[in-house]
């Protein structure tokens, strides 16, 4: 990949160009983000009265429980204060997928996954966490990791 970067004549306007055969999910985030003027790096999240910015690539899944939705890191546990399908719409485009009513995982933090009997996975997390995976969402986890059919 070649990037040429100019600088505009006095008077033009700052422009961006980007010439390829096929836009893949890595550029149309950054396209977004440039586009939205805010980068999704980072998530404020809450540990008791405090905020902080915690990378995204840092969680390892989103967990609702009464009312409230957490976020969990390696050592740590965060309220979000968004509801979980906000999350989702959010983190549509990246390694996070919705994997039952309650949760939300992100497949990079994904050790390996062992089928149950009742076509539900058991998804062991990097951290040593088991989380279930509902039959209903495993189709599009299995496409999400090009795995099966």
């Amino acid at each position: 990949m070649k990037i040429t970067i100019e600088t505009p004549l006095p008077g033009e306007e700052d422009e961006i160009i980007i010439r390829m055969a096929e836009l893949d999910d890595e550029v149309l985030r950054t396209i977004r983000r440039l586009k939205d003027g805010k980068g999704t790096d980072t998530m404020a999240l809450y540990a008791d009265e405090s905020i902080r910015m915690v990378p995204i690539r840092e969680i390892l899944y989103f967990d609702a429980t009464d009312n409230h939705v957490f976020a969990y890191t390696q050592g740590d546990c965060f309220d979000t204060r968004k509801k979980l399908f906000e999350l989702e719409e959010l983190l549509a485009r990246s390694s996070f997928l919705r994997i039952s009513k309650n949760a939300i995982v992100n497949i990079k933090a994904i050790d390996h996954l062992s089928p149950e009997f009742n076509g539900r996975f058991i998804a062991s997390l990097k951290n040593g966490e088991n989380i279930i995976i509902s039959r209903s969402y495993v189709p599009e986890l299995k496409k999400k990791l090009g795995i099966g059919k």
